[in-house]
């Protein structure tokens, strides 16, 4: 049984060492120290850590050898072991059997020189990440003072080469490290022997400690470079002169945002500074400053980074856009671990910093030109992008494209394209599921769940017009919105659970970042294309529903025909059954007996043959009673409206169909009782011939009447055509032609907001309806005081006719007709009648002159209107100028008119 020490790593190491160079342990001991070293340093292997890849690697390198057998057998090997959990590093291990299996008798590339390595571009298939990715400020800094002596061998000189790790570029072949040692011409075995340490020093793991490397007195210290030098006799005191090859290292750890011992991070100035009692002449402090921007960049995306890493309420555009700049940071480490591994192969080989391929300041500047540039477009992306989330994040990251500079474009496209990823995930959900799954609110469209279902299309999704991304037009946000928004309301409002694939042919969305890019190339057709074709498919199909299933135009039909009073025989014939009910005060009336009338009405009418649907939706509605309030107050159609329907005949707008349809009674009444009076003078007038007296007052309710019935004909007129029918043929050319459900109901809010302010219904037009109800309250009360002389006129043409019916029937008896006490009686009583006429008169006097002046009050209000069918209106009201001549402020020229109404 093995001791524990011969378990330990340093025993089994030197074993592997013993076993693979076939030496006593005295003849391998630098080759271990060198092993050892390897393991301590911070380069990991060139390739990713895939268990699976160099498993495969191996079975196609024993297949491509003719052995399927053995392929077989590792197959069913490499199955057992990663079922066990006793090895940690399983990839470590397989990829050492893959590099030991490697032919021997290839002869290792070489690099000449290292100005041919400086020479090419840099590697973009390097994937190595560097050591501190983890914790960079964890890490020590092992410097080696060592010193470089004044000879080399040419041989080692010359056959010094560069390794940009892996598969980038050559393969190091391993310097002697015992004195004197130089390289004979070495066979199969010792060839062999060679390649394999030189392999094991490249792919043992870096996760022993890092051991300092002590030197034998027999080893020379050609293998280091000079780091510091002693200060010269005139240098200041205290003043110490770096060696460029100090500052090369510490640059290379500010490039991972670590100090080093001469460049360190001043945190009163926000930069990287070169130490104050460092001696350095002004171009290599220069060139270390215009460096170490470098890493200042660095730290500044690192620290983004970080920060919205851990946050998790940044939501995945903002997750995105940090793994996006991740992946840059990770190109820009394979290039670090490139100049780290030419650094390391500088010590290891023995290079001299004066040698014209060694690693230097300068050539420094002309490997980081493009990194920096890429780094500035990064740290100019993270300040502009700070505080946004979402589709805000994209926006902001979509500026950036808007660039001459080709890289740069190229570089932002590539960061947009995954940051645009779940955006247009987001979209696509959207627009074709009607699902909206955004925690973190980043989504342009939002939700609100407390919105019930009957308001749903109203208020339950909006947008988010600061999450819009500026690579989309307002116009395919909304059809976005609508889209989905459609799905929902078919399935929660109409239930019609028709799946989305039957509305729209659904087509692959972005399921990847690349889909994401191509979509970027082509935004004004593909992309367009796509919502376009969900927006008209979907939004037909939703008005096909409401138009065939529900009867959303037979509803519209309806409110048009009774409560904007357009059946006119249904309107007509219930105000004569009404009548006798609305005379009487608004306490005694029962909504139960309104509503047998109404039913009445309709039988008797053309509105029996409307739809049953629409007639079921009728009723009676009393509004609220005010004291001294008859039934024509508050007598009231209404229509009720439920589910999707009401989704266009909303509360507010059924509230206007309530006011416009009080208006429109009020009207229609006015000229009821204009008839009415119109009536009463035609069948009164053959009574009252024998009452000449009376003549002139009938002709004064004569002349008053006609004024009345002449405005409330041309406010039915202005009404019914100019203001209804117009308005409806403008709806219903707007409903023909609707697209989606919005259209239909925008349509019809303008139609009731053009009806409600050209019924002089809206707050604008108050002194306009107030002077209006003043007329049409004149019009009762010119009812009231002709039924009041008709009644006076009646009974004293009724006495007289008892009178001389009494005469007569006297003379037929042999009588007097009458005694003088009688007749004188007689006339008394027709004296007191004819002495009330003028004061009937005067009554009517009265009553004209105020219906005038509020007629001509209004007629003013009209001229000063903007609305221009409103001033038309008062030429027809006063077309033969019989107000104007009374009324000096109506005598102005139209031109006048309309500029004193410009500027009101």
């Amino acid at each position: 049984m093995a001791t524990p020490d011969q378990k330990s790593p340093n025993v089994l190491l030197q074993n592997l060492c013993c076993r693979i160079l076939g030496r006593s342990e005295a003849d391998v001991a630098q080759q271990f120290q060198y092993a050892v070293r390897v393991i301590g340093s911070n380069f990991a292997p060139t390739v990713e850590r895939d268990e699976f890849l160099v498993a495969e690697k191996i079975k196609k390198e024993l297949t491509r050898q003719r052995r399927e057998t053995d392929a077989a057998l590792f197959s069913e090997l490499h199955r057992k072991l990663h079922s066990q959990g006793v090895l940690k590093n399983k990839w470590s291990i397989l990829y050492l059997l893959l590099s030991l299996s490697e032919d021997p008798r290839k002869q290792p590339n070489k690099v000449s020189s290292y100005a041919t390595l400086f020479a090419q571009a840099l590697p973009r298939d390097a994937h190595s990440t560097p050591y501190y990715y983890a914790r960079p400020q964890t890490l020590p800094l092992n410097y080696q003072d060592r010193s470089v002596p004044p000879a080399q061998s040419s041989g080692s000189l010359g056959s010094s080469g560069v390794s940009s790790i892996g598969v980038c570029g050559p393969t190091p072949t391993p310097q002697p490290l015992l004195p004197g040692q130089s390289h004979p011409a070495p066979g199969v075995g010792d060839c062999l022997r060679q390649q394999l340490g030189s392999r094991l020093a490249w792919t043992l793991t870096a996760n022993q400690p890092s051991l300092q490397t002590t030197t034998s007195k027999g080893v020379p210290s050609a293998v280091s470079r000079n780091v510091t030098r002693p200060r010269r006799e005139g240098d200041a005191g205290g003043a110490v002169e770096v060696a460029e090859a100090a500052l090369v290292r510490d640059i290379l750890y500010v490039f991972q945002g670590i100090d080093g011992r001469n460049v360190k991070m001043s945190n009163a100035d926000n930069c990287y500074k070169v130490e104050g009692k460092a001696n350095l002449n002004k171009s290599l402090r220069d060139t270390t400053v215009r460096l170490a921007e470098l890493g200042w960049l660095h730290n500044k995306i690192r620290k983004y980074t970080d920060q919205r890493s851990l946050d998790r309420s940044f939501g995945l555009v903002g997750q995105s856009f940090c793994a996006a700049l991740h992946q840059e940071l990770k190109e820009y480490y394979r290039l670090l671990s490139v100049l780290h591994s030419q650094l390391q192969l500088e010590d290891d080989q023995g290079v001299n910093l004066g040698l014209e391929s060694s690693l230097t300041l300068r050539r420094l500047l002309v490997w980081t030109y493009d990194p920096k540039i890429r780094l500035k477009t990064l740290a100019a992306l993270v300040d502009h992008c700070q505080g946004r989330k979402g589709g805000e994040l994209a926006s902001a990251v979509h500026a950036y494209t808007k660039t001459g500079d080709p890289s740069m474009r190229s570089l932002v496209q590539h960061i947009l394209s995954l940051v645009s990823h779940p955006v247009l995930s987001f979209l696509y959900r959207w627009i074709y599921d009607g699902e909206l799954e955004d925690t973190y609110h980043e989504f342009f469209v939002a939700s609100d769940p407390t919105v019930k279902t009957d308001r749903l299309w109203h208020d339950k999704y909006t947008l988010r017009k600061s999450m819009i991304p500026s690579f989309m037009t307002m116009d395919q946000s909304r059809k976005v919105l609508l889209i989905g928004k459609s799905i929902n309301f078919l399935h929660q409002v109409c239930h019609d659970q028709t799946p989305t694939t039957k509305m729209i042919a659904v087509t692959k969305s972005a399921e990847s970042p690349q889909d994401a890019a191509d979509f970027f190339t082509d935004l004004e057709n593909a992309f367009q294309g796509k919502i376009d074709a969900a927006y008209f498919e979907t939004s037909k199909y939703l008005l096909d529903v409401l138009n065939k299933k529900y009867s959303l135009l037979d509803h519209m039909q309806a409110m048009r025909r009774y409560l904007l009073l357009g059946q006119g025989d249904f309107i007509r014939h219930l105000m004569d059954l009404l009548k006798p009910e609305l005379v009487r005060p608004a306490t005694t009336l029962y909504q139960h007996n309104l509503t047998g009338i109404l039913e009445t009405a309709v039988r008797a009418t053309n509105a029996q043959f409307d739809s049953p649907e629409a007639l079921r939706r009728l009723d009676v509605r009393l509004l609220e009673v005010s004291p001294g309030d008859t039934g024509w107050d508050v007598f009231s159609l209404d229509y009720h409206v439920d589910g999707p329907i009401a989704t266009v005949f909303t509360r507010e707008c059924m509230s206007h169909y309530l006011r416009v349809f009080n208006f429109l009674w009020r009207a229609k009444r006015m000229e009821y009782i204009l008839t009415d009076i119109r009536k009463g003078h035609m069948c009164n007038a053959k009574l009252l011939r024998n009452m000449p007296e009376f003549s002139g007052v009938l002709h004064h309710c004569h002349i008053l009447a006609s004024e009345m019935v002449h405005f409330i004909h041309q406010m039915q007129y202005y009404i019914t055509f100019e203001v209804l029918e117009c308005s409806w043929d403008e709806l219903w050319n707007k409903v023909q032609q609707a697209q989606d459900l919005d259209h239909i109901i925008a349509a019809h809010e303008a139609f009731l907001d053009t009806v409600i302010s050209r019924c002089l219904l809206d707050a604008d037009s108050r002194a306009l309806l107030n002077q209006l109800r003043a007329v049409f309250d004149q019009i009762i009360e010119l009812q009231n005081t002709q039924d009041a002389i008709y009644r006076a006129a009646l009974e004293e043409l009724q006495r007289r006719l008892q009178f001389e019916e009494k005469k007569q029937q006297r003379g037929a008896e042999g009588q007097w007709g009458v005694t003088a006490a009688e007749e004188e009686q007689e006339n008394q009583r027709v004296r007191e009648f004819q002495e009330s006429i003028p004061r009937l008169c005067s009554q009517l006097r009265i009553l004209t002159h105020f219906y005038q002046g509020i007629v001509q009050q209004f007629l003013v209000l009209l001229t000063t209107s903007p609305d221009e069918s409103l001033r038309f209106l008062s030429f027809r009201l006063d077309f033969n100028e019989h107000y104007r001549a009374r009324e000096p402020r109506l005598r102005v020229s139209l031109g006048a008119r309309g500029r004193r109404s410009s500027h009101t």
